[in-house]
């Protein structure tokens, strides 16, 4: 186990199998030592973590949402990087979409939930820049969905 999936195991987080695509994509590209990851969803396990911020869910629940898409981006890094989360290098971006309401404002601090945990686990690593979006709607009827780009070795 590298040094990042040791930080993760003291959060109570370990990282699942790489989901697969939910339709005709690839779950990722590298490019040199740039990896971009098509939008993750806040799916654990069974479980899909659904609803519109502004509406049926509050900001704690939206950021468990985005939580979660941020351990589904980390488990395509490791799976892009045959199986060693210790080849990232450094967290450049992340793009947050928020299914919420016209009149919801707080997008930042749902997306928070992913920003916070990888700056925990990684260190100054996953520090990066973001986007914090409203959308009317998400695929499946999701709270979030956050894609990435990282760079590795």
């Amino acid at each position: 186990m590298g040094e990042y999936e040791q930080k993760l195991a003291e959060m109570n987080i370990v990282l699942p199998n790489a989901p697969l695509p939910a339709a005709n994509y690839v779950p990722y590209v590298q490019i040199g030592d740039m990896l971009y990851v098509s939008g993750q969803l806040p799916k654990d396990g069974d479980r899909l973590l659904t609803g519109k911020l502004g509406d049926d869910i509050d900001i704690s629940q939206g950021a468990e949402a985005a939580k979660i898409c941020a351990i589904n981006l980390l488990a395509q890094v490791k799976a892009a990087c045959d199986g060693d989360l210790d080849r990232l290098k450094r967290v450049v971006k992340l793009v947050g979409f928020v299914n919420s309401t016209p009149d919801f404002t707080e997008q930042p601090l749902v997306v928070n939930g992913a920003s916070d945990l990888l700056g925990e686990a990684l260190g100054e690593a996953g520090k990066h820049a973001r986007a914090a979006v409203s959308s009317p709607s998400l695929p499946f009827g999701v709270a979030v969905e956050i894609e990435g780009t990282f760079q590795i070795s």
